[in-house]
């Protein structure tokens, strides 16, 4: 899947909030960065942003607004 796709659909989660879903994939990118196990599969060569978007359009990831 194309990161536009991807993008689109974790949007939905957020109810198009990009906002919302930049501050989620950021804390995402830090937890991954810090060790946390990526909760999709993954390529060897994927960044992490990459993880963290797909984990949250797959629906793996609750995004809640504060």
């Amino acid at each position: 899947m194309r990161l536009e796709q991807v993008t689109a659909e974790a949007l939905k989660y957020t109810n198009g909030d990009r906002y919302l879903l930049s501050v989620s994939v950021a804390k995402r990118v830090s937890q991954l960065q810090n060790g946390a196990t990526p909760l999709v599969s993954t390529a060897k060569n994927d960044k992490p942003v990459d993880i963290a978007l797909r984990e949250i359009a797959a629906g793996t990831i609750e995004v809640k607004a504060q």
